[in-house]
């Protein structure tokens, strides 16, 4: 939900004034990098690939339901085609916003993914 936003993908600094929130529309037409994703075929999945092999979470919400997290599984293949497991997550919760509780696998996430392995 939140690829669209100003403050995410949708930020393009070439603009003084940037786009509303919201999903975009004729009126409200995507900017910046998700206009460009978007325009040259290419989605979140295309993101993920590029971030393997480093490990990333993602803390979801209330409005990341499971089709979201399918994208995920993309990612999880890709990892392991590159001889390495263990390095994507996500957690969800019921509200939008982070909570006591997902700070904390955060914390555990980053604790796991930047020591070194022994």
């Amino acid at each position: 939900v939140n690829y669209w936003e100003p403050w995410y993908l949708g930020y393009d600094p070439a603009l003084k004034d940037q786009r509303k929130g919201g999903i975009p529309d004729a009126k409200n037409p995507r900017t910046g990098p998700y206009k460009k994703m978007m325009s040259d075929g290419r989605d979140l999945t295309d993101l993920h690939a590029l971030m393997a092999p480093r490990p990333f979470f993602v803390s979801g919400g209330s409005e990341d339901p499971p089709k979201r997290w399918q994208s995920l599984n993309h990612a999880v293949a890709v990892n392991r085609l590159l001889g390495v497991t263990n390095r994507v997550a996500m957690t969800n919760r019921p509200d939008h916003g982070p909570n006591a509780q997902d700070n904390e696998l955060l914390y555990q996430f980053f604790d796991y993914a930047l020591k070194p392995q022994k």
